[in-house]
């Protein structure tokens, strides 16, 4: 439910429109249509990345394609995640601010542009050029919320300062030489993980936990979607050529099992009540939001996987059948075990559940050296779902 704008009354009697903090516990708060509309726009440059993820892992590209996979993620989550918890806590819906939110979708299919030349050559300027026009707006709402919200100025300026240093950072990066490039990622991600943290530390923006856990429930079902449709689209390929028919069915039978599966074990717990505004929720919110990159990320690349897979039964590549195997079993055990750390075992208080967490992680990871990989994880975590009861909202 969108909020009207506050209208502001300055001592020569003018009235401008302001974007002050929303209410924390505002009743049937949910997503509105610029969002949704934002995420849609981010599953284009998901989409390219599973895409090239696809390519470099059929291409027998493991650790170089999975390192870039994961760098170009970042810049796809790390922008998501910005803007979903600044619209949490700021959300006029006037022209103003859905113009600047247009400004930032249109960074986001810049960006998507990007995406196979950052894989392929390792060319960053699209990608950073789609960066810098979402950055740019995501400070200036900062600032216009700094000018509104006097009680959390230090905040909001300590948004902005870091959202344009760290942009800065960015641009300069294409400078560095080759080398050294890849540090130079490093310290930027660091750089931009801790700005939040900084930020926050001078005082708490009104963000809405059943805002938020809406938000991240959306993007999960995103990723899974993108996952489904690649692999789709990668088995429907491999029955095309008539070859391996028993390892695609096997397959198909277990992409559909571990879809299912992961999104019955996210969606068997409510987020929001890890996120209520207790003292423990406040500690818990950045690993809770930070480890939701694992989530996203291991998602998404697991329909890259399946695809690969499905290209290794039909065109036999010189990939070895463990290597084709882990790009399946790999993204599964990382999304059980992250789901299990950041989403489920706050949860948990029996001890037994504990430990069958762990141990399915690491039989799916053995499932790489199996004939069916896909279906063996498959049953992994559907057998996990059996240990989750029933979810409570």
């Amino acid at each position: 439910m969108n909020r009207a704008p506050t209208l502001r009354v300055d001592p020569g009697g003018r009235r401008w429109r302001t974007m002050a903090g929303r209410d924390p516990s505002e009743p049937h708060r949910s997503a509105t249509s610029l969002e949704l509309f934002s995420d849609l726009c981010f599953v284009v440059a998901v989409a390219q990345a599973s895409t090239s993820l696809h390519e470099a892992l059929t291409e027998g590209h493991y650790a170089g394609g999975a390192l870039r996979f994961a760098l170009v993620f970042f810049t796809i989550w790390w922008a998501w995640m910005n803007f979903t918890w600044f619209a949490s806590a700021y959300d006029p819906d006037d022209t103003t601010y859905r113009l600047t939110v247009l400004v930032q979708i249109t960074g986001s299919l810049v960006l998507a542009a990007g995406v196979h030349r950052a894989f392929e050559d390792g060319d960053l300027r699209i990608i950073t050029l789609g960066y810098v026009v979402m950055r740019t707006a995501l400070a200036a709402l900062w600032l216009r919320a700094a000018l509104s919200d006097p009680a959390r100025r230090k905040t909001t300026l300590r948004f902005a300062a870091g959202v344009t240093v760290c942009q800065l950072g960015w641009v300069g990066l294409l400078v560095v030489p080759v080398p050294l490039r890849l540090p130079g990622i490093v310290v930027m991600i660091v750089a931009e993980v801790c700005v939040p943290v900084w930020a926050q530390s001078a005082g708490m923006t009104p963000w809405h936990p059943r805002h938020i856990a809406e938000r991240y429930e959306l993007f999960t079902l995103i990723v899974l979607g993108e996952s489904v449709a690649a692999a789709t689209v990668a088995v429907r390929s491999a029955f095309d050529r008539h070859q391996g028919i028993g390892a695609l069915y096997a397959l198909a039978a277990g992409g559909l099992l571990l879809a299912y599966a992961m999104w019955w074990l996210y969606f068997a717990r409510p987020a929001h009540t890890l996120l209520a505004t207790t003292h423990q929720a406040h500690r818990r919110r950045f690993p809770w939001a930070y480890g939701h990159y694992l989530i996203f990320a291991s998602a998404t690349a697991e329909g890259a996987g399946l695809a690969a897979y499905a290209d290794h039964v039909t065109r036999h590549p010189g990939a070895s059948p463990a290597a084709a195997g882990a790009a399946v079993a790999v993204p599964a055990a990382v999304f059980l075990i992250t789901v299990w750390v950041v989403h489920l075992r706050p949860h948990q208080r029996n001890v037994a559940e504990r430990i069958l967490f762990p141990g399915a992680a690491a039989g799916v990871l053995v499932a790489a050296w199996s004939p069916a990989p896909a279906l063996l994880a498959g049953v992994l975590l559907a057998g996990m779902v059996a240990v989750v009861r029933t979810p409570r909202r």
